[in-house]
C-alpha cells in the first residue's frame, strides 16, 4: 500500500487540502481511502497556526521518485513558497509509506520522522490498523502507545 499525509496550517486549510486532493486524482493517482481530518498544534514552533492533516491510501503506477516529485509540484501549483523547514505552508504532501520500500537516496522512505508524528499515525491507524514500520517492524499501536501524553491529548478529530 502506499500513504500520503497532506497537510496544511495557512488560508482555508480543508480547501487547500480538497484542492490537492483533486489535483493528485487529476494525475491519474487513484485514492483508495481518506482518513478524517485531524488538527494538530504546529511544530516546533506552536505559536505558528494548527495544522489540518489527513492520510491517503492510493494506487499509483508512478515510482517513488516520479510521486514525489509530483507532489512538489502539486504543493508549488496550490502556492507553496519556498521557506523555512517546518514554517507554516498552505499544503505538505509526504510519502508516508510506498508498498514497504526501503530507500535512503534522493528520497528517504519510510518518511523518517513518521513514527513519532500524532498527526501522522492517528490517521494512519484510522487506515490501516496493522500497519507496521518497514524498518522498525513496530506495529502501529505500539508506536501510537510511545506517542506523549501531549501528543495524544493535543490533536483534535475534526
Amino acid at each position: 500500500m502506499i500513504y500520503l499525509g497532506i497537510g496544511s496550517n495557512l488560508g482555508n486549510r480543508k480547501k487547500n487540502i480538497e484542492n490537492a486532493k483533486f489535483k493528485i486524482i487529476q494525475n491519474d493517482i487513484k485514492i483508495l481511502q481518506s482518513s478524517n481530518y485531524y488538527e494538530s498544534l504546529s511544530w516546533p514552533d506552536t505559536k505558528n497556526p494548527k495544522f489540518l492533516n489527513i492520510v491517503l491510501k492510493i494506487s499509483t503506477s508512478l515510482s517513488p521518485i516520479k510521486l514525489i516529485k509530483l507532489c512538489k509540484s502539486i504543493e508549488k501549483s496550490l502556492g507553496r513558497k519556498k521557506a523555512l523547514r517546518n514554517s507554516p505552508r498552505i499544503c505538505d504532501i509526504d510519502i508516508l509509506d510506498y508498498n514497504r520500500k526501503l530507500i535512503n537516496k534522493e528520497l528517504i522512505l519510510p518518511h523518517p520522522r513518521l513514527d513519532r508524528r500524532n498527526f501522522v499515525l492517528l490517521p494512519l491507524f484510522e487506515l490501516d490498523k496493522g500497519w507496521i514500520h518497514p524498518l522498525s517492524k513496530l506495529h502501529i499501536k505500539t508506536l501510537i502507545h510511545y506517542l506523549s501524553n501531549r501528543d495524544i491529548t493535543s490533536i483534535k478529530l475534526i
